[in-house]
């Protein structure tokens, strides 16, 4: 899928794509109702991204964050096989950064993957570890990676 600025979506770490969500700024009370399809973001301590449509309408644009309640209010889709989680550890925009640290991770950890992503600021090279089946094992390595100096966000490998 295409990212549309002008739609009403969102992107989130572990729900399911094809989520909807109500979010509600706590500051005014604005809401904005956004399907989850992408995952992000990858900024320690946040927890959604909103497209510029959903932040305009809960006048979010000019601060770029606030705090929010979030509200499933649609369940997503599963994937086919179960849902799988991975930690991310870096995103490059050069492929060799992203290949030097692969190669230095996949001494300690498996599997260890490079998953490409065409942003709107270009294209970028995601460094991704890990297949596990629930979400407390993807934290707990996270733990692991965050103790060895990296700054790891647990995702849906979707």
């Amino acid at each position: 899928e295409i990212y549309n600025m002008y739609d009403f979506t969102a992107a989130h770490r572990t729900l399911p794509f094809d989520t909807y969500l109500r979010v509600t700024n706590l500051e005014n009370g604005k809401r904005a109702e956004v399907r989850i399809n992408d995952r992000g973001p990858f900024v320690e301590n946040r927890i959604l991204d909103l497209s510029l449509a959903a932040a305009r309408a809960i006048d979010m644009v000019g601060p770029g964050v606030a705090r929010v309640r979030l509200e499933v209010i649609a369940e997503g889709r599963e994937v086919p096989g179960g849902v799988r989680y991975g930690v991310q550890v870096g995103a490059f925009q050069a492929r060799e950064n992203a290949g030097r640290l692969k190669l230095s991770l996949e001494t300690r950890y498996r599997p260890v993957i490079i998953v490409p992503y065409d942003s709107p600021r270009g294209l970028f090279y995601r460094v991704r570890v890990g297949s596990l089946s629930t979400e407390s094992e993807a934290r707990s390595l996270a733990d692991r990676l965050a103790a060895e100096g990296f700054t790891p966000f647990v995702v849906r490998l979707d």
